[in-house]
């Protein structure tokens, strides 16, 4: 028989668990504190726990944690880790330290419904969403998770494509029974999906990150797809009506492609489009992949890009590229044991 894991579950989900095993309510919070805070690896090592309770736990249930299979080292100190879920499939995290900051880039879903032209995981299609323990366990399972300073869900997958497990692993992350952390340590990234978006702010105070990539609807839609069904005006419209200035930030993700989007006009039309928002932009230099006929823009241009919308009042930044001598694009890593699995 399979075992459920009980890493990634919530409170109430250990408590109904508890319940039905006959175990006092506050058995529940016993194991939350032993997988969240103390990490163990089997459940027993609950000595807190009589036997027979760990006994009646260890018949249907498990930690539920499962190592890397493979980890990829840049020079710059990046490490791109490579799972594998219990379906045989594969999904990335990638862990960037930076002086006293260590992120982690964590994965929503084996591959992806979006289909942007620039992005591995989309070439994939998609397989499936991963549920909390899938998520969690990226966080969890590395070596480093004790250096763990951030966050991102920037990985494989769109969050909110698989909104209710991506809330859970975020309820876990930061409350008080799990990873104690603030949502200002946490980021979630996004094309943009109507109702996820609107559910996801009323449901979280993470920090958001919208990948835009054009300020113009119709060259948006040739990268991004799913453009045709939420536009980015209709987005901005949409963020307007929330407050960014103190419970969350709001950033939007431009990967700055050679003659593509590159020059001042689409500086231009940016600062036109977020004008009076509360927001940031991070510049992102691409990282080629195979069989797409796009190109970084050299760092020239970006300065001129940056030191633009700097200079009409839009906070932007150049993000450092990471883990360049690695499988750096997001999906590569996966897409390449995918199709080793299958030859």
């Amino acid at each position: 028989m399979n075992k459920q894991p009980l890493l990634g579950m919530t409170l109430s989900e250990l408590q109904d668990i508890t319940r039905n095993l006959g175990m006092p309510k506050f058995t529940a919070k016993q194991i939350a504190t032993w997988i969240y805070d103390k990490r163990i690896d089997s459940i027993n090592e609950m000595t807190n726990l009589s036997l027979k309770q760990r006994e009646k736990l260890n018949e249907e249930y498990e930690i539920g944690a499962s190592a890397p299979i493979e980890a990829m080292r840049s020079a710059d100190g990046t490490i791109k880790y490579l799972f594998r879920t219990p379906d045989n499939n594969f999904i990335e995290s990638v862990y960037i330290p930076d002086d006293d900051r260590a992120t982690l880039c964590v994965s929503s879903q084996v591959g992806c419904k979006m289909n942007c032209k620039f992005c591995m995981t989309g070439k994939q299609g998609f397989t499936a969403n991963l549920n909390a323990n899938q998520i969690i366990n990226q966080i969890y399972s590395i070596p480093e998770r004790e250096k763990l300073t951030n966050i991102v869900l920037m990985g494989m997958g769109e969050p909110l494509d698989n909104l209710d497990e991506v809330l859970k692993a975020l309820e876990v992350l930061t409350s008080d029974y799990g990873y104690k952390w603030s949502s200002k340590r946490i980021t979630v990234s996004t094309v943009g999906l109507r109702k996820g978006l609107r559910h996801f702010l009323e449901k979280s105070n993470c920090h958001l990150a919208i990948s835009i990539h054009s300020p113009l609807p119709a060259q948006r839609s040739d990268l991004m797809p799913a453009e045709k069904a939420f536009s980015i005006t209709e987005m901005v419209d949409l963020l307007r009506n929330y407050d960014f200035s103190k419970q969350r930030r709001l950033s939007f993700e431009y990967i700055v492609f050679k003659g593509v989007n590159d020059s001042l006009i689409y500086a231009k039309e940016l600062v036109k489009l977020l004008r009076g928002l509360d927001c940031r932009i991070n510049l992102i230099r691409f990282h080629a992949i195979p069989n797409v006929d796009l190109n970084g823009a050299d760092m020239d241009t970006m300065i001129k890009f940056r030191d633009y919308l700097t200079a009409h009042e839009l906070f932007t930044t150049i993000r450092a590229s990471r883990g360049e001598d690695i499988f750096a694009a997001c999906g590569m890593l996966s897409t390449a044991k995918e199709q080793e699995k299958n030859s």
